[in-house]
């Protein structure tokens, strides 16, 4: 099993964030592809980012996973996306595993983090969302992987965010503006996207909390509906 699992910051007082979303755990998850048809192409990697809130009631991100796919039979893989992406799909020395096993760690994961914060589904938070969605629903449904945590059709993203707290659209840009380090080098791995969108996220909602001068508890989650 390819699968990376990190802390990404010292632990805190867990505080579970049912309240704050109407129930949805939001969980950031970035993918690379072997193109842009979720039907016909490669899903090739998938990171996803735990999100937390600290001792200050602020969103963080708390752990990472990561996976890396193997090609599904007979799909399709655009040498153009293989090119910004940089995979070799097929190298002796990428650790890969088949789709059903690896998204089976994610939704594991993903699931986990939905019944410790008290919520009633994930919700996925993605730059530019559908996209990384669609792939996440299409390989599910092709590997006939249960327990998909996520909104069919819902999501939260970085591209409205970002066009909202800072007139940027793309991700470096959004990131940059908001006073992030970007690697250029490291950009374009499911592992870094995922977290520099998570940590986009984090801090747009961190502050919009301390403008509108929420505090915690924000609503019932019992309101929530799927």
């Amino acid at each position: 099993m390819s699968t990376v699992r990190t802390r990404l910051n010292d632990e805190v007082d867990f505080v579970p964030m049912g309240a704050r979303f109407r129930g949805f755990c939001p969980i950031v998850v970035d993918v690379e592809t072997g193109g842009f048809n979720m039907e016909t192409d490669a899903l090739l990697e998938v990171a996803a980012i735990i999100l937390g809130y600290d001792e200050r009631g602020e969103l963080y991100c708390k752990e990472s996973y990561n996976v890396h796919i193997e090609p599904f039979e007979g799909s399709n893989l655009e040498p153009a996306s293989l090119e910004v992406n940089g995979i070799d799909p097929f190298h002796p020395l990428r650790i890969a595993s088949p789709e059903k096993e690896a998204l089976a760690t994610i939704f594991k994961a993903a699931n986990t983090a939905v019944k410790e914060n008290h919520c009633k589904r994930a919700i996925l938070v993605g730059h530019n969302a559908p996209f990384d969605l669609n792939f996440i629903n299409a390989g599910a449904s092709r590997a006939k992987v249960k327990n998909n945590p996520f909104h069919p059709f819902s999501t939260f993203d970085t591209v409205t965010l970002g066009a909202m707290a800072y007139s940027q659209t793309v991700l470096s840009k959004i990131a940059k503006a908001a006073n992030l380090n970007w690697d250029n080098e490291q950009a374009h791995t499911a592992l870094y996207d995922a977290h520099m969108t998570a940590e986009i996220f984090c801090k747009i909602m961190n502050m919009w909390n301390r403008r509108a001068d929420l505090i915690m508890p924000f609503n019932d989650p019992s309101e929530a509906t799927a």
